[in-house]
């Protein structure tokens, strides 16, 4: 999954630290992100790189994560393209990298610019919040209202029938493949019932034995991703919520399609299945 970079480390505690020359930064322009045009891989630039045309970046840039020994800043400032080798590209090279220490950094970095992007004002008093010293916060330097990134809980759900998975389609969204059933936590439900739920509302199927598989830090969407299987209780007849899903059909192991990038908890959880896993 694309945020396992073993052997390198991923430290996102925060620090109140200075950017120097070496360091790297992250910057966007939508869904857009500032690599090295002439590298075939994700080459993020450092400051160094910036430091004759804009040696004011270093003074505006907010800290953001270390990996390993590397640290990687935020820079608000656009049109870094001007420079010459340095392009904007889509954000959707970050699923396709095969390396998951270059993609994994430039998609927390991009879920991070749009908490701060999105939170330029106080919601209470509407003030301009300032930025958080000793923690990743932001302050309302009138009210002292704090806000804290945004990650919405959601459930993945790999529903069997004995050796059997059932599969999904999403309606109206670019991504065509096959998915399992997934949705948003509501407020004061426990995941158990999410999984529940969402298997009713999607499909009209009902479900037993609930039982968590594993979890994953989605930064695309800000979520965290908990994954649990759960076994079909009553008859497998489908009825489909069209507004969500185009398709949802049973299909055996063996047929379980294969997901060579792997960057995905749907995707392992998908595989785990054909490998033979089931909950007993």
């Amino acid at each position: 999954m694309i945020q396992e970079i073993a052997p390198r480390i991923f430290d996102n505690g925060f620090k109140n630290r200075k950017a120097v020359p070496e360091d790297l930064f992250l910057a966007y322009q939508e869904d857009e992100v500032l690599v090295n045009g002439k590298k075939d891989k994700l080459w993020y630039p450092s400051f160094a790189d910036f430091e004759e045309s804009h040696p004011h970046l270093k003074a505006a840039a907010q800290f953001l994560f270390t990996v390993d020994d590397v640290h990687y800043f935020l820079v608000e400032e656009k049109g870094l393209d001007a420079v010459a080798g340095w392009n904007y590209v889509s954000t959707s090279r970050f699923r396709s990298e095969k390396k998951f220490w270059r993609s994994f950094p430039g998609a927390v970095g991009w879920q991070l610019n749009r908490w701060y992007e999105n939170h330029g004002y106080c919601s209470r008093c509407r003030e301009p919040m300032g930025r958080g010293i000793g923690e990743r916060h932001l302050q309302c330097p009138s009210c002292g209202l704090r806000i804290y990134p945004t990650i919405s809980p959601v459930v993945i759900v790999g529903v069997t029938h004995g050796d059997r998975l059932l599969l999904t389609r999403y309606a109206g969204r670019d991504y065509g493949g096959y998915a399992l059933i997934a949705g948003f936590v509501e407020i004061g439900e426990t995941l158990e019932e999410a999984v529940s739920r969402e298997v009713m509302e999607e499909v009209g199927l009902e479900v037993r034995k609930i039982k968590y598989y594993k979890s994953q830090p989605w930064p695309f969407t800000d979520t965290l991703l908990a994954g649990f299987f759960a076994e079909l209780a009553g008859k497998a007849v489908i009825s489909l919520q069209e507004d969500e899903l185009s398709q949802a059909v049973w299909v055996s192991r063996e047929d379980v399609p294969d997901d060579e990038g792997g960057i995905s908890l749907t995707a392992e959880m998908m595989a785990t299945f054909k490998k033979g896993f089931l909950w007993r």
